[in-house]
């Protein structure tokens, strides 16, 4: 046996449903490698009895390690907690809802073996999902891999395999309006896709309802591309010429002697209100930046830990 240790990082959010199952189908394929393991559940101020369920387990098993925040910092904060206190050579991060099968693991450990640094999984098939969640889902993947400068992998989520070189440069980004995917995906390294079809939730209902995958879009759009602010800048040029042509139109009509032309209130709320969208979308695009600019001068901890179970002293050093 090799003297390295798997981490497997599971942000948890009102998840008391499959929080047993998730523990049991973890811990069964964990027990099959040939490292040792430790799983860490992150519970994200969850208000059910998740964290009662995640710390009676922890009790009994010292391979189970919780942190608890003092309240819902969001997804990929319990994400980042959870890969800041991992000890491991390699860790793996993955939603409590078993929609991504922990049996997958073993191949993404064999790809890592193989020298993979990143190994992350990509969909086939979801099932589950409305029409609705599979449109956006597809039209996000092509807007972002368009609009960003940094090539992301399409129909994956947060379920992969990252070596600790990688880990240990996540841990130097400290930006707080996180989309982990994208900043895997900055850091270069050799990274490869496992497939597999997902399946729906073993129990409970999605935590990410339409509001919150807004904001990760937003969030993954805005924080690896500056081209919105371009797209912004053609739509003011574009705006700039379409005044133009109008009065060019007006002025040529009026010098060959039409005399039907009447300036009437449409033509005038027609350009007032082209004009004027024009100026709150960009308006709007440069205060989703500004916004974030001012989220990091702040400099606020991402998250807040109010408790921690099986937490070594060398892990309490890597949790904020």
């Amino acid at each position: 046996m090799e003297a390295k240790l798997i981490s497997v990082v599971v942000p948890m959010y009102r998840e008391e449903e499959v929080a047993g199952e998730c523990y049991n189908r973890l811990s069964n394929v964990l027990k099959e490698i040939k490292y040792e393991y430790e799983i860490i559940f992150v519970d994200d101020g969850s208000e059910d009895r998740t964290f009662e369920i995640v710390s009676s387990i922890a009790k009994y098993d010292s391979k189970v390690k919780v942190i608890k925040f003092s309240r819902n910092f969001g997804h990929q904060a319990a994400l980042t907690a959870g890969v800041d206190a991992s000890c491991g050579d390699a860790v793996v991060t993955i939603d409590a809802d078993l929609q991504d099968p922990p049996e997958l693991m073993i191949e993404m450990i064999k790809r890592w073996e193989e020298g993979f640094h990143v190994v992350y999984a990509k969909r086939r098939k979801r099932d589950g999902e409305t029409w609705f969640k599979l449109i956006t889902a597809k039209c996000f993947y092509k807007t972002i891999r368009k609009l960003s400068d940094v090539k992301m992998p399409v129909d994956t989520g947060d379920y992969r395999l990252m070596d600790r070189k990688v880990v240990e440069v996540l841990k130097d980004m400290p930006e707080t309006n996180r989309y982990m995917r994208g900043m895997v995906s900055w850091t270069g390294f050799k990274q490869t896709p496992v497939e597999y079809d997902r399946k729906e939730r073993f129990a409970g209902k999605t935590k990410y309802p339409l509001n919150r995958m807004v904001k990760l879009a937003l969030d993954g759009m805005v924080s690896f591309s500056s081209k919105p602010l371009r797209v912004a800048e053609y739509l003011g040029f574009f705006a700039v010429i379409v005044a133009i042509i109008i009065f060019l139109y007006a002025f040529i009509y009026r010098i060959v002697g039409g005399k039907n032309l009447v300036t009437g209130w449409a033509s005038i709320m027609t350009t007032v209100t082209f004009l004027g969208g024009v100026q709150l979308i960009t308006i709007g695009i440069l205060g989703e930046y500004i916004g974030r600019i001012y989220d990091e001068t702040k400099e606020r901890p991402l998250y807040i830990v109010e408790k921690k179970i099986n937490i070594c002293d060398k892990d309490k050093e890597k949790v904020r």
